[in-house]
């Protein structure tokens, strides 16, 4: 650890880790690996597009703290977080014959995480693994606090298991090589803690996500820092999600029947089917009488500005039962019940078990009529 990193630790006992934030971290992988523990082979999993960007100075790194190691790689993209493609990389891992002394490696974003998470914790019947998180979103939310999982034809991350890394470590280098649209789709993770319980942070999201956006770095080091730390906080508390974790899912019921809907491909990203769930959770809350209109416009208004979707798309024709058949396969359902994460406002979100579905189709109703 350099002396412009910063550590977040997330405290689980013995199976608590650091999460490093700074520049130049993947250059600096094998050396932070090697004060873990001994290990005896890395196995590295990315993606076509993360590899041609980064991979070069990550294997250098390993090369130089003296890591044996092996690389995989995937198509990229939420089409490739299935059972089929977990089934091959496994199967790839094991015609290497590994040990419990190796570990695997994740060096791209969510969908890499993932994978590497799932295959960690079923390879072996578990095996030690460092999430290397290459996009915004990842940074933020996704390589922090051990939920694994891959998609089915029945929903978003239905299958998987928590599975706690080893080390996190963001370079924040790596988000100069993001298109905007994918930046902008992790930010929506980012604003997501301010709405959750930390007003003040969605203040400071209004003054400096332009610049942050524009590539501020002191500002995108706040930024993330301060994401890991909720998150970290948060998974502290309640790693496997029995109670104030699920706050975490602020905009996620809507978001994944959104991207259900439209088939998790690139036509909605996850962070903006998030922005537009986080948006209809406040909408919804002021039509439940829980939460100011002021409040609900604010967000509004903060997406509309850093150029986050808000609304539905109007390339497609919505059906209001669609989408609450979707949310009706989500992990939160509870009791036969679906769970909604709501708010009184900003910074005072809270979970909602008991909302008349009702109500929720209709304004979906209303919505898809306007797209």
């Amino acid at each position: 650890m350099s002396a412009g990193d910063e550590r977040v630790r997330v405290e689980l006992g013995e199976r608590g880790y650091d999460i490093l934030i700074g520049a130049g971290l993947l250059e600096r992988a094998g050396e932070a690996i090697r004060s873990l523990r001994k290990v005896r082979r890395v196995f590295v999993v990315s993606d076509t597009n993360v590899a041609a960007a980064h991979l070069p100075r990550l294997e250098a790194g390993l090369a130089k703290a003296g890591l044996a190691h092996e690389t995989f790689l995937q198509a990229p993209g939420e089409s490739s977080k299935d059972f089929a493609h977990l089934g091959v990389l496994l199967d790839r891992i094991l015609e290497r014959r590994p040990e419990r002394g190796d570990m695997l490696l994740a060096l791209g974003g969510g969908v890499v995480g993932d994978m590497t998470g799932v295959a960690a914790s079923l390879l072996l019947r578990g095996v030690d693994f460092v999430q290397c998180p290459t996009t915004l979103l990842a940074q933020v939310d996704s390589s922090v606090g051990g939920k694994t999982g891959v998609n089915t034809r029945h929903g978003k991350n239905l299958i998987g298991a928590f599975h706690q890394p080893r080390l996190v470590l963001c370079d924040l280098g790596t988000l100069d090589t993001l298109p905007q649209r994918e930046l902008l789709a992790g930010y929506a993770e980012v604003v997501k803690y301010g709405l959750i319980d930390e007003p003040e942070f969605f203040g400071w999201c209004e003054a400096n996500a332009a610049a942050m956006l524009a590539g501020d770095a002191a500002k995108r080091a706040h930024a993330v820092a301060v994401s890991c730390r909720a998150k970290a906080r948060i998974v502290a508390a309640d790693e496997r999600e029995n109670g104030v974790r699920a706050l975490l899912n602020l905009g996620h019921t809507f978001g994944h029947a959104l991207e259900a809907e439209t088939g998790f491909g690139a036509e909605l990203l996850h962070g903006e089917a998030v922005a537009i769930g986080m948006r209809m959770a406040f909408d919804l809350s002021v039509r439940l009488g829980l939460c100011p209109s002021s409040d609900a416009m604010r967000v509004r208004r903060h997406f509309d500005a850093v150029g986050l979707p808000a609304l539905l798309s109007r390339q497609r024709a919505w059906r209001a039962e669609d989408l609450v058949a979707h949310m009706g396969h989500d992990k939160k359902v509870r009791d036969g019940k679906v769970t909604f994460i709501l708010a009184r406002g900003i910074g005072k979100s809270f979970v909602a078990a008991d909302v008349d579905i009702a109500r929720v189709r209709e304004m979906l109703a209303e919505e898809a009529a306007a797209a």
